[in-house]
């Protein structure tokens, strides 16, 4: 059995829950290591809510800053978010074949809707 810090389970899902820090952590995948200026650029909200966010996501551990003279740079830290992943991962086969099921109903609808010419 995988043993999960509960502590730290809970900074990150509470992390997770907002669309902003959401956002940012998306930006970091996709473009590796952003400075603090560069990362707030996009958001219309303040450079200082944004600092906010970042010590949200340093203090779950999601984030790792780095500073170099005046420049911040933020890069993911996927640790985290893979010990959450495989905490879900447990519940997986309760909702897995809900989905499958879903998904076969969804594929048998579109083709009827085809056959029938809408």
């Amino acid at each position: 059995m995988v043993n999960y810090s509960q502590a730290r389970l809970d900074r990150s899902f509470a992390a997770l829950a907002d669309p902003t820090r959401r956002a940012i952590l998306a930006r970091l995948e996709r473009e590796e290591a952003l400075s603090v200026s560069e990362l707030a650029r996009p958001f219309e909200i303040k450079l200082p809510a944004v600092m906010k966010h970042l010590d949200v996501l340093d203090e779950a551990g999601l984030i790792v800053r780095s500073k170099s003279g005046r420049i911040v740079t933020v890069t993911l830290s996927p640790a985290p978010m893979e010990e959450a992943m495989n905490w879900l991962r447990r519940y997986e086969r309760f909702w897995a074949p809900r989905l499958d099921r879903l998904a076969a109903y969804a594929e048998a609808a579109e083709a009827k809707a085809r056959r029938s010419g809408r």
